[in-house]
């Protein structure tokens, strides 16, 4: 078993106690392209001062609201909001990735995110609001391939870190994005489901 396996597999599907912390969801959303190949939505983050992810690509999503009913219905609300995309009319609901801890934008108090997957169906229309520079769908291929992976330097106070990255055309895929990203690959391909590569 490789230790990408092994991380994977230690890596809890749903975090324990997670409802004592701050939740947020964000949505994997694929589409087939007119080739035929599966393409994968990914988000430019607006850029705003203080905001340490300013610019950054990301999934659609955001914060548990009191009138989001479950973690999935945060993600669609904030997909609609973000790009103008109902999932509830348009996409499909795939599966559920595992929870992912980070922190809120300026403290250190952690949130559980929890990630969504749904195949979309509707118009190739995207309308983003101001919280998203530009929309981008990038090959699902790509994606998987070797030798589209790098490393890009990331600057803490204890040091540099090598962080895992995917680069396409002059965006570059990193943190939690890529983290989502590689088990949704590896769930694609191990378990042969409704994403092929």
């Amino acid at each position: 078993m490789t230790s990408k396996s092994w991380a994977s597999h230690l890596r809890p599907h749903k975090i324990p106690f997670r409802r004592r912390f701050a939740r947020a969801s964000v949505a994997l959303i694929f589409r087939t392209a007119d080739s035929g190949g599966k393409e994968l939505l990914f988000i430019q983050r607006a850029r705003r001062e203080g905001d340490p992810w300013s610019g950054d690509m990301a999934f659609p999503g955001g914060r548990l609201q009191p009138e989001d009913d479950s973690t999935r219905a945060a993600a669609e609300r904030e997909t609609l909001e973000e790009t103008g995309m109902d999932l509830r009319r348009h996409g499909r609901f795939q599966t559920r990735l595992s929870d992912l801890i980070t922190r809120h934008h300026n403290r250190w108090r952690p949130m559980v995110v929890t990630p969504y997957v749904f195949e979309w169906r509707g118009s190739k229309l995207v309308s983003p609001n101001h919280e998203v520079e530009r929309v981008v769908w990038v090959p699902m291929d790509y994606l998987a391939a070797g030798e589209n992976q790098g490393r890009l330097p990331w600057r803490t106070p204890l040091g540099t870190l090598n962080m895992p990255c995917c680069r396409y055309q002059d965006a570059c895929i990193w943190g939690l994005s890529y983290s989502m990203l590689q088990e949704l690959l590896a769930t694609s391909i191990n378990a042969r489901s409704e994403i092929p590569q």
